[in-house]
């Protein structure tokens, strides 16, 4: 018998009501209260954005002192908030009020991309997933690739001291990768927020301090 999953329905509708395309938003809620991730006029870099539920969460919570960078191959679906509008319009295309988005896939980010975005982010997050085909192994291969493109990203602009959030799913390399990360950060951990529905592989990588150079 077919039965709903009341926690995926519970945060969908939550988000839809308070304004935003997907649950994953309560995902990166939890963390950044629990772990104080993003700050007002910090500078973030959005990895896998679409369809915007983090980068509208960033936005609000930056002000419009901050600035953060979304990447994705598919479009944003949200709208800048009114008190953060530089400019009279409300959706993001390429660039609205604190909120800078690039379409494109982020293995194929050009050194032009990457010069546009400067360097001094206060954080790097990352809600990439791949494309999933049910075989757990390669799926978890393939978030693993993911992440370790968001982290190298991550490396290359981070402030000192800077965060980083990276969703990856559950494999036999996994507990390998977070290692490797942790060495590059004052403090590590593994998150798993209530919005992840039970029968997920995925958790999440949070990096906090980051020290260049290791």
């Amino acid at each position: 018998m077919y039965r709903k999953d009341h926690k995926r329905e519970f945060y969908t509708y939550k988000a839809r009501e308070e304004g935003y395309p997907a649950r994953s938003v309560y995902k990166l809620k939890e963390i950044d209260e629990k772990f104080k991730i993003i700050k007002n006029g910090d500078k973030v870099l959005d990895l896998g954005a679409a369809p915007g539920s983090w980068t509208l969460y960033v936005s609000n919570k930056i002000g419009i002192q901050g600035k953060v960078y979304g990447v994705d191959v598919a479009d944003l679906n949200i709208k800048v908030p009114k008190n953060l509008l530089t400019t009279p319009r409300e959706h993001v295309d390429q660039e609205a009020g604190n909120i800078r988005f690039i379409k494109k896939s982020i293995l194929d980010l050009t050194e032009e991309d990457f010069r546009g975005f400067g360097k001094n982010f206060n954080a790097v997050i990352s809600d990439m997933a791949p494309s999933t085909t049910g075989f757990i192994p390669k799926d978890a291969a393939d978030s693993l690739e993911l992440s370790r493109v968001a982290f190298e990203i991550a490396k290359r602009f981070l402030k000192k001291g800077g965060h980083f959030v990276c969703k990856i799913f559950d494999g036999e390399d996994a507990d390998a990768f977070v290692k490797e990360v942790g060495q590059s950060f004052n403090l590590l951990k593994r998150a798993r927020p209530a919005a992840i529905v039970k029968r997920s592989k995925e958790f999440y990588i949070v990096a906090k301090g980051f020290h260049p150079g290791k």
